[in-house]
C-alpha cells in the first residue's frame, strides 16, 4: 500500500507530507484547492508523463517521493537489478525546468519508462476520463481481456498474426505490373553494374585518404625525417646521438674498474646506442620510401572522386556501398524469380493464416467464457450500486483476422426492465456511467495484484441513495485493497477510515495548499460544509454527525 507521499514545489503545493492508511482514505476540499494536484503527484511517481509547467513558480525543480509498504517481490526488481526490501519501497522523482527527469527506486536510478512499468503493479488510478472511455467501443475488448487474464492466448495469436502480416507485406512488395517490374529491374541492374565496375575493397577509402595526406605533405615529411636522421647519425662536421652515446659509454667503461656500481650505467648506454642506430636506420628507410610522382597523387585523387560519387548515391562508406549492392542483388533476384517466390509465399501465407485462425479460435473461447462470467459479476456489482434492474451484456461478434483477434466486442445495457439493450452511449447517464465504470474497475481489481486503487472524482452525477451505495461499495473494496478517493459527496466522505482535507490559503501574495488529516470534529465540520456549502449550520452539523455515526 501507499503509506507516505512527500511533495515539493508542485503547482500551489510548496511542501506537503501526506500519510495514508490501509482501508478507505478520502480527500476533500473546495474546488481548486489542489486535490487533483495530489493525484498528479502520485501519477508522477508512477512514471506517468509530467510537464515543466507543474513546477511551482519561482523554483527550478519539483520533487515527489512515495513510500510503499508490504510490496510483493515483483519480477521487475530482479529484471532491472534494483534492490528489493519487503518492508519498504521508496520511489523518488525530480522534475527540472529544462525537462530533465531523475527517477530512483530504492536509491537506484531508473528511466521513466521503467518506473511506469513498476507503477502499473502498484496503483490503479481511475478518473472521470476513464468513465467517458466506456463510450469508445474499441476499448471494450481490452476490458474483457483483462478480466479473462488470457495474456498467453493473446501472445500466441499476436505471434501467429505477425507472421501472416509479414508474408502479406512481402507478397504485396513482389506483386507489381510488368512495366513497373521492368523499370525496377533496369534501375537495379544499372546500380549493380556501376558498383561492380568500381571494384571496391573494404576500407580502401580510408587507406586512400591516408596516402593522399602523405603525398600532399611529402616535402615536409622528407625535410623533418632528414633532420631526425641527421640528429641520430650525425653529418660530416657534427656528431649525432649515436656517436655521442658511444662516447658516453666508452667514458664510463674506463672507470668501472674503480666503482662496480657504474657497470649498469655502462650497459644502459650501450643499449641506448644500439636502439639509436636501429631507429636511425628505420627512419632512413622511411625517408627513401617517400619518393613519389605527381601521377601517383593524381591517380589517388581520381579514385577518391569515384568513391565520393558512389558514396553520395549509395552510402557514407565503402562498406555501406557494398551492403547496398548486396541488398540490390537480393531484390533483383526476388523480382527475377518473383513468380516462383509468389507461389511459395501463397503456400506459406495459407499455412500461416490457418495457424493464426486456430490461435484466434483459442483466444475466442477464453473471451466467450469470460464474457458470460463478466456479465454475471457486473450485474451483481451494479445491483449493489443501486442499479438492481440493470442488465449488462458483452456482445461478441466474429470478424476476420485483425490485430486484436477475430472478435469485436461492445458493451450493451439497459437500466430498466422492459427496455431494449442498447450501446452505453445511448442509455447511460453521467451518474450511471460512473457506477458502471466503478463496477468494472472493482471486477478487474479482483483479477490483479495491484494493492491500491485511486478514484479521482468518479462520483460526478451521483446523488441520493445511489451515492450511499457507491460509498458502501468503495468501503467494501477497501477491505481487500487500499482505496484513495477524491470526492465531493458527503456519503463517501463519511464512509472513509481516513479523511484528508485539502485547503488553499494565501500569504504575502502567494497561494499555498495544505493537507490536514482530520479528527472527528474536523470531519464533522468538513462533511457539514460539503452538505450545506460555505455556511455551516447546526442542522448540517447534526446531519454530518449522523452520517459519521451511521
Amino acid at each position: 500500500m501507499l503509506s507516505l507521499l512527500h511533495i515539493e514545489n508542485i503547482a500551489v503545493i510548496e511542501q506537503a507530507e501526506i500519510s495514508f492508511d490501509r482501508g478507505f482514505n478520502v480527500l476533500t476540499g473546495e474546488t481548486g484547492a489542489g486535490k487533483s494536484i495530489v493525484i498528479d503527484a502520485i501519477s508522477a511517481i508512477l512514471g506517468e508523463r509530467t510537464y515543466r509547467d507543474v513546477i511551482r513558480t519561482g523554483t527550478d525543480r519539483a520533487f515527489v517521493s512515495a513510500v510503499f509498504t508490504d510490496v510483493p517481490e515483483l519480477p521487475w526488481f530482479a529484471e532491472n537489478r534494483v534492490p528489493y526490501a519487503p518492508e519498504e519501497l521508496l520511489i523518488q522523482r525530480e522534475i527540472y525546468g529544462d525537462g530533465k527527469n531523475v527517477c530512483r527506486v530504492n536509491g537506484r536510478p531508473v528511466t521513466v519508462a521503467l518506473l511506469k512499468k513498476l507503477g502499473a503493479s502498484l496503483i490503479n488510478i481511475h478518473g472521470q476520463h476513464d468513465s467517458q472511455q466506456l463510450f469508445d467501443e474499441t476499448k471494450h475488448l481490452g476490458y474483457l481481456d483483462l478480466f479473462a487474464r488470457n495474456q498467453a492466448e493473446q501472445a500466441a495469436y499476436q505471434e501467429a498474426y505477425g507472421r501472416v502480416e509479414a508474408l502479406r507485406r512481402e507478397k504485396e512488395r513482389l506483386t507489381m505490373d510488368d512495366g513497373e517490374k521492368l523499370r525496377r529491374v533496369e534501375a537495379l541492374q544499372f546500380q549493380l553494374e556501376e558498383i561492380q565496375r568500381a571494384q571496391l575493397q573494404p576500407g580502401e577509402d580510408e587507406a586512400l585518404e591516408q596516402s593522399r595526406k602523405r603525398l600532399q605533405n611529402a616535402e615536409k615529411l622528407s625535410e623533418h625525417l632528414a633532420l631526425a636522421v641527421a640528429a641520430l647519425s650525425g653529418g660530416e662536421e657534427e656528431s649525432g646521438a649515436v656517436d655521442l652515446l658511444g662516447e658516453a659509454e666508452h667514458a664510463i667503461s674506463r672507470i668501472t674498474r674503480f666503482d662496480d656500481a657504474l657497470q649498469p650505467f655502462c650497459e644502459r648506454l650501450s643499449a641506448l646506442q644500439y636502439e639509436a642506430q636501429d631507429l636511425s636506420g628505420e627512419l632512413r628507410d622511411r625517408l627513401e620510401q617517400l619518393a613519389y610522382s605527381g601521377e601517383e597523387l593524381e591517380q589517388i585523387e581520381s579514385r577518391l572522386d569515384v568513391l565520393h560519387r558512389l558514396k553520395r548515391k549509395y552510402g557514407g562508406s565503402v562498406e555501406d556501398i557494398l551492403q547496398y549492392a548486396q541488398r540490390a542483388q537480393q531484390e533483383l533476384d526476388e523480382i527475377t524469380f518473383s513468380e516462383e517466390r509468389l507461389a511459395q509465399l501463397e503456400a506459406d501465407l495459407g499455412e500461416a493464416t490457418a495457424q493464426a485462425e486456430a490461435a484466434g479460435l483459442t483466444l475466442r473461447k477464453t473471451r466467450q467464457a469470460a464474457a458470460a462470467a463478466m456479465e454475471q459479476r457486473l450485474s451483481k456489482e451494479l445491483a449493489a450500486l443501486d442499479m438492481p434492474r440493470a442488465q449488462f451484456v458483452c456482445e461478441l461478434e466474429e470478424i476476420p483476422l485483425s490485430p486484436s483477434g477475430m472478435d469485436q466486442l461492445r458493451f450493451l445495457m439497459t437500466a430498466n426492465v422492459g427496455e431494449a439493450l442498447k450501446p452505453l452511449s445511448k442509455v447511460a447517464s453521467g451518474g450511471e456511467l460512473a457506477r458502471i465504470m466503478l463496477a468494472i474497475k472493482n471486477v478487474l481489481a479482483e483479477q490483479d495484484q495491484v494493492g491500491t486503487l485511486i478514484f479521482d472524482e468518479v462520483d460526478a452525477g451521483v446523488s441520493g441513495r445511489a451515492a450511499q451505495k457507491v460509498a458502501e461499495k468503495l468501503r467494501s473494496v477497501s477491505r481487500s485493497k487500499q482505496v484513495l478517493c477524491v470526492t465531493h459527496l458527503p456519503q463517501i466522505a463519511a464512509a472513509a477510515d481516513v479523511h484528508l482535507l485539502i485547503a488553499k490559503t494565501e500569504r504575502q501574495g502567494r497561494t499555498y495548499t495544505q493537507v490536514t488529516r482530520l479528527d472527528r470534529a474536523g470531519r464533522t465540520r468538513e462533511i457539514a460544509r460539503i452538505i450545506g456549502g460555505a455556511e455551516i449550520t447546526e442542522t448540517t452539523l447534526r446531519s454530518a454527525e449522523e452520517m459519521l455515526s451511521g
